[in-house]
């Protein structure tokens, strides 16, 4: 068997955990929340974080990562330091009672009574990315059937090429997608924006390409929030304030410009 079908993923998997290892679908909490004022008299506010997802998040202090990086600043914007929990998989963020969880999907349905949500700060979903002599195109419609894209096994991006008519190769593993797809073995890779950006800065000679091809399907694309835990309308609006003014100033892009991510401003 092929080492790329070992590890299927479920449609909610792909599609809401941003396809990363920093993504998972938050559980159910039984914490008391937290509250501004309590945020103010503890003296600080806590997020949690994959300490190995780049360009998500990292503990390395020279590559923190976007959402760290965005993390600090809303710290810094409320006056409190950001106290960082790092957790696999994300359901654990009960178990550690942190305050924030970011790049969560901004849908309340998705998240009930667990999670109240910021405005939504960037456009987040899948890319397509193309190989060094793909042709150029605007969206995944256009891909010819002999051209062989990779996507997750089982995922909503794999579900909806097959269903246009075109030629997948199903993978478990991102990280071997996107190889491969350096290495020639794929005409292009349905992947999260954010990783294959990363992957392109990092390595600027492989002639890897991003296109914002899945713009056309709302499946695989969303936009996405600050979550916090249980929270009052009071700190919402606090976090609200920091990032509209990130927003205004340009902070936000220039923090995912560090890590080759687009910024792509929510409608």
């Amino acid at each position: 068997m092929n080492r790329s079908m070992k590890m299927p993923r479920t449609r909610a998997g792909f599609a809401l955990a941003c396809l990363c290892a920093a993504s998972f679908l938050p559980a159910a909490g039984n914490a008391d929340a937290r509250t501004l004022a309590e945020v103010k008299s503890l003296g600080a506010i806590s997020m949690c974080a994959n300490r190995d997802a780049l360009p998500y998040a990292s503990n390395k202090p020279e590559t923190p990562g976007f959402q760290i990086e965005i993390g600090r600043a809303i710290a810094e914007g409320l006056g409190v330091p950001l106290n960082i929990e790092w957790i696999l998989p994300r359901r654990r963020a009960n178990v550690v009672n942190c305050d924030m969880l970011l790049d969560s999907i901004n849908d309340p349905v998705v998240h009930g009574d667990r999670l109240r949500l910021s405005h939504p700060y960037q456009k987040s979903g899948l890319a397509l990315g193309l190989g060094r002599d793909a042709e150029a195109i605007s969206d995944f419609k256009e891909l010819k059937k002999d051209q062989k894209i990779g996507a997750m096994v089982s995922s909503v991006a794999n579900m909806v090429l097959l269903k246009a008519g075109k030629t997948t190769s199903p993978y478990a593993f991102q990280s071997d997608l996107v190889e491969d797809l350096a290495k020639g073995e794929l005409y292009g890779a349905a992947v999260s924006m954010a990783t294959m950006s990363y992957y392109i800065l990092q390595h600027p000679a492989s002639g890897l390409r991003l296109v914002n091809a899945f713009d056309s399907e709302p499946q695989l694309t969303w936009e996405v929030s600050v979550g916090l835990r249980k929270s009052d309308q009071a700190l919402v609006d606090a976090v609200n304030e920091v990032l509209d003014r990130m927003l205004a100033d340009g902070s936000l892009t220039r923090i995912y410009a560090k890590y080759g991510v687009e910024h792509r401003r929510p409608q």
